[in-house]
């Protein structure tokens, strides 16, 4: 039987073959270029070598004495009354804005009327004049007391002993950063899921069970980086307590800045790079909390620094291999 034209028959046709044909050759992939990537970051380092260039050679910076100041006693007795001020303002700002966001989320009108009026004072005053009205309050009342309204006194305290420049540091700045705590964690308190109160209620779990074991893990998330960012304004806001005759870190350094003024740009230096010390430290320290509070919302926990580190090289080391292997 012949075969119709054209057609080959079976054993006319060509034996299939499972190799490649020896014209095709493998191509490698190249990712697309980037001009525009490279060109923008090589003029930031252009800029940065500069910028670090100048920083090291300039003379008006006074490198020497800078070495000379960064760990003098003075200096280190002004943080450590940074440090004190700090710490004590921001655990009772914390707790105090805790009390007025519970308060704002109240069902009682007179408990969310005095927490707004509270938020809506202590934000609108500036801290400094805060801190020099409390330094002065002495002026207006000279003793403080406790009693009945309008009737006897049962306790009496005499302002002036008990109003140190360290406790009026710490009263201002912890009135001013609870304001500002509070709206950070009503509205951490808010950002929980409204499915998750109805369901710890249908289990009839008492409202402050609730609270601290369903619904203050979940605003945590939410609260700790908005709040370590008051931190750090808290800790910067410091520098404003030398108006009230407290010596801390700024102070330490305004005070030697007027005894030696041939220094004044290399004690601000010190001040500049202790205070970015400090700022770093929380900055490290509030991601390592933002990394253990984020167990339960994601599958995988974000890599540390250290982990990312090691990924980069590794990354690296199987590139130049690739790249030494064509």
């Amino acid at each position: 039987m012949s075969e119709p034209p054209g057609v080959l028959s079976v054993a006319e046709a060509p034996p299939p073959t499972d190799t490649p044909s020896k014209t095709v050759r493998s191509q490698r992939v190249r990712p697309l270029r980037r001009p525009g990537r490279w060109i923008a970051t090589a003029v930031v380092l252009v800029l940065v070598a500069q910028f670090a260039h100048g920083l090291a050679t300039n003379p008006f910076y006074q490198w020497d004495r800078f070495r000379y100041w960064f760990l003098r006693p003075t200096i280190l007795d002004g943080l450590v009354v940074t440090l004190e001020v700090a710490a004590l303002s921001a655990v009772l700002g914390l707790l105090g804005g805790v009390v007025l966001a519970l308060a704002r989320l109240s069902g009682s009108p007179v408990l969310r009327a005095v927490s707004w009026t509270y938020t809506w004072l202590f934000r609108s005053i500036p801290l400094i004049v805060l801190l020099i009205f409390l330094y002065n309050f002495s002026a207006l009342y000279q003793t403080l007391s406790l009693g009945v309204p309008f009737g006897p006194a049962f306790v009496s305290f005499d302002e002036s002993k008990l109003a140190t420049d360290l406790a009026i540091a710490v009263i201002g700045l912890s009135l001013n950063e609870a304001a500002y705590a509070s709206e950070v964690v009503r509205g951490g308190i808010l950002s929980v899921d409204q499915g998750q109160h109805e369901a710890a209620a249908a289990l009839g779990l008492p409202k402050g069970y609730q609270f601290s074991r369903i619904v203050l893990p979940q605003a945590l998330r939410s609260i700790v980086p908005n709040y370590v960012n008051q931190l750090i304004g808290l800790i910067k806001s410091t520098s404003l307590v030398f108006y009230v005759s407290l010596l801390d870190l700024f102070g330490s350094v305004q005070s030697m800045g007027a005894t030696y003024p041939g220094d004044i740009v290399p004690l601000l230096l010190v001040a500049t790079v202790w205070y970015l010390i400090l700022t770093s430290a929380v900055s490290v320290l509030q991601y390592y909390v933002e990394r253990y509070f984020a167990r339960g919302a994601t599958r995988t926990l974000p890599p540390t620094p250290l982990q990312r580190l090691r990924t980069g090289l590794a990354g690296l080391r199987e590139r130049i291999r690739r790249e030494a292997a064509v």
